[in-house]
């Protein structure tokens, strides 16, 4: 991956000048962007990694921000965020912290700025060599815990609904889709009937998430015929050991 930043400011500043100087001396390729979609649409496909230095009054710039959040990830873009406590809680009722790489809050320490910046594209570079995981839940606490668990050994991506997942998949084909059976307007059983239905994936492996652990109830994820299924209330450790499990297993048949 280059080292290519776009930094995302509702208007230019001395401040915003001085993160991309920094940016620059130490060899990054940076460019502004203003708070609209407009001028976004312009640049958004040209940059892996997005800047978004907040100021004053988030709510006005609200349209924007969903739009980039839908963008973040059907595209797999990688988010980091500068601004004020107030600003940064306010962004977050927009879009959920668990989308950041990183939360940075002023008063801003340049320096460390920049040597953030160098680990995140060495840290991308490393992720990309991972086996993909796309994790499909409603609940952002629960996918928040899970990527965490999860993101040393494998590039986690995540969505909140599965209408995000269909449309995540259309462009990118994870290793592994881990489902949430019970969701909002579109459940896990209607997700996977329409990832099986379209030729793009229907080999894309899914194993449901449940919380649900009785008879019945892992009778009828079983006859919805996914890769497996996994308890929410199972712990870190034996996760890893059910996903290590599968990819070993894929592996072999592959032979």
């Amino acid at each position: 991956m280059n080292k290519e930043i776009l930094i995302i400011r509702k208007n230019p500043s001395f401040m915003v000048d001085a993160i991309m100087n920094n940016l620059v001396e130490a060899e990054f390729k940076t460019e502004q962007c203003e708070t609209t979609i407009k001028d976004f649409t312009k640049k958004m496909d040209d940059f892996d990694i997005y800047l978004i230095y907040l100021g004053d009054n988030v709510s006005e710039i609200r349209d924007m921000l969903v739009f980039m959040k839908d963008v973040v990830i059907e595209k797999e873009k990688y988010l980091n965020v500068i601004g004020d406590k107030k600003d940064i809680d306010d962004l977050f009722n927009i879009m959920p912290e668990a989308m950041f790489s990183k939360v940075m809050y002023r008063p801003l320490n340049l320096k460390s700025l920049v040597e953030y910046m160098e680990k995140e594209v060495e840290g991308i570079q490393s992720e990309q060599r991972k086996k993909h995981l796309l994790l499909v839940d409603d609940d952002i606490a629960y996918l928040k815990t899970i990527k965490k668990w999860l993101g040393d050994i494998y590039h986690v991506s995540i969505v909140s609904s599965g209408m995000q997942a269909i449309t995540f998949i259309a462009k990118n084909k994870p290793d592994l889709i881990l489902l949430d059976y019970e969701m909002p307007v579109t459940n896990g059983p209607q997700v996977l009937e329409m990832i099986r239905s379209e030729l793009d994936t229907s080999e894309i492996p899914v194993i449901f998430l449940t919380g649900k652990g009785d008879k019945e109830s892992v009778k009828n994820v079983i006859g919805l015929k996914p890769d497996g299924y996994i308890l929410k209330n199972t712990e870190r450790k034996k996760i890893i050991e059910l996903l290590d499990d599968f990819f070993e297993q894929r592996k072999a048949k592959s032979y």
